[in-house]
């Protein structure tokens, strides 16, 4: 397996696209049936960064900030596969490369474009190598309580293609979750193509 015999997940989808709560009733679907599960928060949650620009309106996304969520990002996953069989993660670093190109401005010879496409082929090395499948959730839904996605919903549309595009680009596979399902019906749904994979990992 990619990361210490430990079967990666990813959770993909545009902001307010129920990642989240997917992430954590996945895992819990699968402790219930004895499997030692796992799985990550998103980094922005809890980054210093994104409060102080998103809550705080102080300042703005820089390359410092985004630079933070990817390491976080690659951080978090490994830290919490080395002792699992499965990790559920919400979203993949490449989420965190497409978010940067779409929030920066930078001019292409500078930089801060230097850095993004250091960024990108790190995802294009590692990306493919580490998450196991996945998944894309396609639905949105208006007016988050969450503060945090709240300020950002007007970009929903235009983060749900940068994604796309960005794992295309670095080679991570999508796997499109069917649209219009509840929280339990995403899960088995899910579950039904996450099960051979653990099989197979765990013989």
């Amino acid at each position: 397996m990619s990361v210490r015999d430990c079967l990666v997940v990813g959770i993909e989808g545009t902001h307010a696209a129920g990642k989240t709560t997917v992430v954590h009733a996945l895992t819990a679907h699968y402790r219930e049936r004895g499997v030692l599960a796992d799985c990550t928060a998103e980094p922005a949650r809890t980054s210093p960064f994104i409060e102080e620009t998103v809550i705080h309106g102080k300042g703005a996304f820089d390359l410092a900030c985004e630079v933070d969520l990817f390491a976080a990002q690659l951080s978090t996953t490994l830290r919490a596969a080395r002792h699992h069989q499965l990790l559920i993660c919400d979203k993949t670093v490449a989420n965190v490369l497409a978010y940067a190109r779409m929030v920066l401005t930078y001019a292409p010879d500078s930089p801060d474009a230097a850095v993004l496409d250091a960024m990108a082929e790190f995802c294009r090395t590692w990306a493919p190598a580490t998450y196991d499948v996945v998944f894309f959730l396609p639905d949105r839904f208006d007016h988050p309580a969450d503060p945090m996605r709240a300020k950002v919903a007007h970009l929903q549309v235009k983060t749900a293609e940068a994604v796309r595009v960005t794992c295309a680009e670095v080679g991570l596979p999508l796997i499109a979750v069917p649209a219009g399902q509840d929280t339990s019906g995403r899960v088995a749904w899910i579950a039904r193509r996450v099960d051979p994979l653990l099989r197979d990992a765990t013989g």
